[in-house]
C-alpha cells in the first residue's frame, strides 16, 4: 500500500514536471507547489522539494509575507536535510525574522529552535574534576515543558585517580585525563563559552591537602588549557552549591514540585529540593550533606576488618548504625511533602548496571528497598557474579552494548569493599528517607555529572526566561 501510494506521487510528480519547470505565475500557484514540495520532503525527496520552492518563491516575495517566510522556512529545513547548512541557516534567519515580523511568535520561535539546534548553540560540555576520577559530559539541550532539559550525548569518565591524598603523584594522571576530555570538546566544535569546568567541592574541600597543594593542583592542572582559550578551572564549588546544582541537573525541572534529589557520593550523602517556583530569579532551594560517603566508610573500618568481607560487612554496618536518622536525613517539611526521590551516585549506578544491564538505554529506573538489600547481600556472598551479570538475554544490540559498557565502568571505577560500603549506606539512606513506607525512589542515569551539566542549564534558562519576558527570541 505505500509503496503504490510513492508510486502514485511520483508519477504525480513527474508528470508536472513540464508545469513547475517554470517559475510560479501566481501566489495561488506558488501555494501549490509549496504544498506538493511538502509531501515530497515528507517522502525523503528533499531535492525535488528545494527545486519546486525555488520556483515559488519569486511569486510570492514582497508579495505575500506570510507564504514567502513559510518558503523561506521549507528551503531552511530541506538544506538541512541535504546537508548543505549554509543555505540552511541562511532561509532560516530570513523566515525567523518574516514570522516574527508578521507576530507570529510560535513559528518564530519554532524556526529560532531549528536554527539554534543546526548551528550547534545547544551544545555544552561540562568537566567536573573530583576527588578520585575526572568526569566529562557532552549534551544537547533541548526545550521540553516550557524549560531546557539536557539530552546527554557523551560521558567520559576517567576513574582510579587521586588527586587528594597526593596532588604530585596524582598530577601526570590528572593532566592526561583533563587533555583527553579537552580532544573530546575539540572533536564536536563546542565554542569555549559553552565548556564549563570545575573542581569539585571534594577537591576544594578536601582536608588532606593544604591550600598551597590545592593552589599547586589548580596551576597544573590548568597548565593544560589551550593558551588564549580563556577557559578556566572554576575552584569556587561549595557542597551547598554542589548540591543545588545536582538538582537543576539531575531532575528534570517540570517534577521539581513533586521530587527530591538524593546522591550518595564518595565523601557525603546529599539530599535536596526546590520549593515551588515563579521565574527562575526566584527558586528557593533547600540541602542537607552529611559528611559520610563511601570512601569515608571504607577509610574509617578498612584497617580494622582486613580483607574478609563478612568481617568488613560487619564493621561498616556498625558504623552505619551509629549515624543518627536525622543526621543522615534530616527532618525537613520539603522532603516529606515530596513522594518521589531521584537518586544519584555511584553506588546506585552500580546496582543498575549489575541487576538491571536490560534497562541500560533507561532514563529514570525505580529502585526498591528490597533491592538494595539483595545488592548488598551479593556484594558480600557472591561478587563475582554479581559484577559479571549475564547479557544474552537482551535481544536489543543496543541495549546489550551499552550494558557491556557500564558494566565495565563499574568493575572499573568500584571495588567490593566500596560496594559493600556504599549498598549498607544506599539501605541507610532510603530508611531514614522513608518512614511513612509512601516514597518511590528513582535512578537518574548521568545523575552523576548533574551539577556539571546544571551549571547550563540554570544559565540558560535564565537567559531564555530574561529574553522572553522582554518578548524577544533567546538567539545565544
Amino acid at each position: 500500500m505505500k509503496q503504490a501510494f510513492y508510486l502514485c506521487l511520483l508519477l504525480l510528480f513527474a508528470s508536472a514536471t513540464t508545469v513547475v519547470a517554470q517559475e510560479a505565475r501566481s501566489v495561488n500557484q506558488a501555494i501549490h507547489y509549496i504544498k506538493l514540495a511538502n509531501t515530497l520532503r515528507a517522502v525523503r525527496k528533499s531535492d525535488e522539494s528545494i527545486s519546486l520552492l525555488k520556483r515559488a518563491l519569486p511569486a510570492v516575495e514582497s508579495k505575500n509575507a506570510y507564504w514567502e517566510a513559510v518558503t523561506n522556512e521549507m528551503l531552511g529545513l530541506c538544506y538541512n536535510e541535504t546537508e548543505d547548512y549554509d543555505a540552511a541557516i541562511r532561509h532560516l534567519e530570513l523566515a525567523r525574522a518574516q514570522f516574527a515580523k508578521l507576530k507570529y511568535v510560535a513559528s518564530a520561535w519554532g524556526v529560532n529552535e531549528v536554527l539554534r539546534d543546526i548551528s550547534g548553540k545547544n551544545m555544552y560540555a561540562g568537566i567536573q574534576i573530583g576527588a578520585s576520577d575526572v568526569k566529562l559530559a557532552i549534551f544537547k539541550t533541548q526545550y521540553e515543558s516550557d524549560f531546557y532539559e539536557k539530552d546527554i550525548r557523551s560521558v567520559i569518565a576517567v576513574p582510579d585517580l587521586d588527586l587528594t591524598a597526593n596532588a604530585g603523584a596524582g598530577l601526570q594522571k590528572g593532566q592526561i585525563a583533563l587533555q583527553t576530555c579537552l580532544d573530546s570538546i575539540r572533536r564536536y566544535k563546542i565554542p569555549n563559552e559553552r565548556v564549563f569546568i570545575v573542581f569539585s567541592s571534594e577537591v576544594t574541600g578536601s582536608k588532606k591537602l593544604s591550600q598551597e597543594a590545592k593552589n599547586r593542583l589548580y596551576d597544573q592542572l590548568a597548565a593544560v588549557l589551550p593558551e588564549g582559550s580563556q577557559l578556566q578551572i572554576d575552584s569556587t564549588l561549595t557542597p551547598a552549591r554542589e548540591a543545588e546544582l545536582f538538582t537543576i541537573g539531575a531532575i528534570p525541572r517540570k517534577v521539581w514540585p513533586t521530587t527530591s534529589a538524593l546522591n550518595v557520593g564518595a565523601n557525603a550523602v546529599t539530599v535536596g529540593y526546590f520549593d515551588k517556583v515563579t521565574t527562575a530569579a526566584d527558586r528557593p532551594f533547600h540541602y542537607h550533606t552529611a559528611p559520610v560517603g563511601i570512601n569515608t566508610l571504607v577509610s574509617q573500618v578498612d584497617a580494622r576488618a582486613g580483607n574478609n568481607p563478612e568481617a568488613f560487612g560487619r564493621e561498616v554496618q556498625q558504623a552505619v548504625n551509629g549515624i543518627a536518622d536525622a543526621a543522615l536525613i534530616p527532618a525537613m517539611p520539603g522532603l516529606a511533602q515530596r513522594r518521589t526521590v531521584g537518586v544519584g551516585g555511584p553506588i546506585v549506578a552500580a546496582l543498575v548496571a549489575y541487576l538491571h544491564p536490560e534497562k541500560a538505554l533507561t532514563t529514570a529506573v525505580p529502585v526498591t528497598l528490597a533491592e538494595v538489600q539483595r545488592f548488598k547481600q551479593l556484594a558480600l556472598t557472591q561478587y563475582e557474579a554479581l559484577i559479571q551479570p549475564g547479557l544474552a538475554g537482551i535481544d536489543e544490540a543496543a541495549i546489550r552494548d551499552k550494558a557491556g559498557q557500564d558494566i565495565r565502568l563499574m568493575q572499573n571505577q568500584l571495588t567490593r569493599k566500596q560496594l559493600i560500603a556504599g549498598a549498607t549506606l544506599l539501605e541507610a539512606a532510603f530508611k531514614a528517607h522513608n518512614k511513612t513506607g509512601s516514597k518511590r525512589f528513582v535512578f537518574i542515569r548521568d545523575a552523576d555529572i548533574g551539577w556539571v551539566t546544571g551549571k547550563f542549564l540554570e544559565t540558560i534558562n535564565f537567559e531564555y526566561e530574561s529574553t522572553i519576558a522582554k518578548g524577544s527570541l533567546y538567539t545565544r
